[in-house]
């Protein structure tokens, strides 16, 4: 019970039994008791509050048509989460900087509240939890596979005599679980020094995109040795300590932790120089939890929905504004500059749309206009859902709103004003129609906007949805709950109830995500995995000249159910 923020406080509460109980089992490696009480600890804590989350909205969507209270008391959840969304997004306009910061505050209070009841109400409806044994979750591992819990812990000293002596400061450690034996512990390093990895392997795969080609400049060639020097340096922290616990797996049940859940496995390199692409196939999971509830089922799911070729201009229902929008960002880039917030027409994925309708002919294609938030929330349960936009994630800095208007000279003249938004699910969306005209409809907060929150995507009619694709960028990050995910898109899809998801790490280019997704979707209609097309397509660039770099196929990652569409 209780709201989401509870949840995460009361979770926080087992942070230092688990913490003792990894300490332990890394002490003594060939103890295998304390092995498997710091395995079944993990598994049973470790994404606690998405699971509770999602029970919380997927209990309540299956009572909705029996219970009419229960529907107004979700309408009313899901509407107040629209109207934040609306009110942070077209900005603060003409109103006083304070009346603005209040309207958010107590609509972040209402949803609060509006949570704690749903959460209530659920309870009434939830089956008795049966705990999460090992054994079970051994059974739901393939016997080519090997799940990988990566952890972050702070060591524990029982003979500390103070906080600091007690508890030292954050490190790595992992656990391997096979479909038989004993699960397997190893500690990785400290955290630190593997975050500074990660951000550096991040910094360097994102600027991959000038590197197409065979021709390139010294400056390009020396960015190629620098990637594959990070990308050796991670894999020797992470991945190499592993390795010898791994045996023949060569399928990875990958559920990684902290800053690890940014980056690409795939796209790190081995002793002998090769992308790990090439050896190992990798599903991510938010925690090996998630192999006993990859099967969520609708009663029927409907043709695939494919969104395309947006007008971020106006939408069907919007009479078009007269006033000149500055637009900014690359063409041929799916990317957010996030000082206004405006977007482009992304070219490719009309041709895009048109691929995937010819590989499924049964989709429903919503291009320009049509591309609308009232369109995306009517949808219900579609086998497939593929969104081919712009995404966005703000950082958890404080942003500015948007500027007063010009009459408001005072406002103008005073220190500028930055607006706090804690929550992170309100940080990371996508554009659809009408997104560039947003701050047009300043006094209406009901109205959709164009904006489709991760808090409100989350609200979404996606159970049993066998696969969803946001063919944009960066919609794979978020803010970082150490043994909790990530806070963004993918958490929000997983809530809404999708059984699979592929999302991007960084700002993807245009043209080599058409290419991508129209070769993932021929192979996934060929009965291949919904994780195995992805690999296929991945190796496939890798040998290829115009795509060879990871920027290009490393980009997005497959999460959730790694099985074929019919299974």
């Amino acid at each position: 019970m209780g709201s989401e923020q509870r949840k995460q406080n009361y979770a926080q509460t087992f942070t230092a039994s688990s913490n003792a109980t990894i300490t332990l089992a890394l002490q003594q490696p060939k103890n295998p008791t304390l092995a498997k009480l710091a395995a079944t600890t993990v598994l049973r804590r470790k994404g606690r509050v998405l699971d509770a989350m999602t029970d919380t909205v997927q209990i309540l969507r299956s009572q909705l048509e029996d219970n009419p209270e229960t529907k107004k008391l979700f309408d009313q959840y899901l509407d107040v989460q629209q109207q934040l969304a609306n009110l942070v997004y077209r900005g603060q306009g003409e109103e006083k900087f304070e009346i603005y910061k209040q309207q958010i505050q107590q609509l972040e209070a209402q949803k609060e509240r509006l949570e704690e009841q749903v959460s209530v109400r659920s309870a009434e409806f939830r089956k008795e939890i049966i705990p999460v044994e090992l054994a079970d979750i051994q059974a739901q591992i393939p016997p080519d596979a090997a799940m990988v819990e990566i952890v972050q812990y702070n060591p524990f000293n029982p003979k500390g005599k103070n906080n600091s002596e007690t508890w030292s400061q954050p490190r790595y450690a992992a656990m391997v679980l096979r479909h038989r034996g004993e699960p397997q512990w190893v500690d990785l390093g400290e955290a630190a020094t593997i975050d500074k990895s990660v951000n550096s392997f991040r910094k360097v795969l994102e600027t991959g995109s000038v590197l197409r080609g065979i021709d390139v400049t010294p400056d390009e060639k020396s960015q190629v040795s620098r990637l594959q020097e990070i990308a050796r340096t991670l894999d020797k922290q992470v991945m190499e300590p592993l390795r010898p616990l791994l045996g023949d797996a060569r399928h990875l049940l990958l559920s990684p932790d902290g800053q690890l859940n940014l980056i690409p496995f795939e796209a790190l390199k081995d002793e002998q120089n090769k992308y790990l692409v090439e050896n190992y196939a990798f599903s991510y999971l938010t925690t090996g939890r998630d192999l006993l509830r990859l099967e969520t089922t609708a009663k029927q799911l409907s043709n695939p929905v494919v969104f395309a070729d947006i007008n971020y201009e106006q939408q069907q229902t919007v009479i078009a504004s007269n006033s000149t929008i500055k637009m900014r960002g690359s063409e041929n880039k799916r990317s957010a500059d996030f000082a206004d917030l405006t977007f482009r027409p992304l070219a490719a994925t009309l041709p895009e749309s048109q691929e995937i309708k010819k590989i499924f002919p049964q989709t429903d294609v919503l291009l320009g206009e049509k591309a609308t938030e009232t369109a995306i929330k009517q949808i219900k349960n579609p086998q497939i859902l593929h969104l081919a936009t712009h995404g966005f994630f703000l950082s958890d800095q404080e942003i500015k709103p948007i500027s007063p208007g010009i009459n408001d000279l005072n406002s103008q003249l005073q220190k500028p004003q930055f607006l706090n938004l804690e929550n992170p699910l309100l940080r990371s969306g996508l554009a659809l129609a009408g997104f560039n005209n947003r701050q047009n409809k300043q006094n209406d907060h009901n109205t959709e906007d164009g904006v489709l929150t991760a808090l409100e995507v989350a609200g979404l009619r996606l159970r049993g949805t066998k696969l969803v694709v946001l063919s944009a960028c960066e919609t794979g990050v978020g803010d970082v709950k150490t043994g909790d995910g990530v806070y963004g898109l993918r958490r929000a899809l997983v809530i809404a109830g999708s059984q699979t998801q592929l999302l991007s790490l960084w700002k993807v280019a245009d043209d080599g995500t058409k290419d991508l997704m129209a070769k993932y979707y021929e192979k996934v209609k060929a009965g291949k995995g919904r994780h195995e097309a992805l690999r296929e397509v991945q190796l496939e660039f890798l040998n290829s000249t115009e795509y060879q770099h990871p920027y290009f196929w490393a980009s997005f990652i497959p999460s959730g159910n790694w099985r074929g569409m019919g299974k």
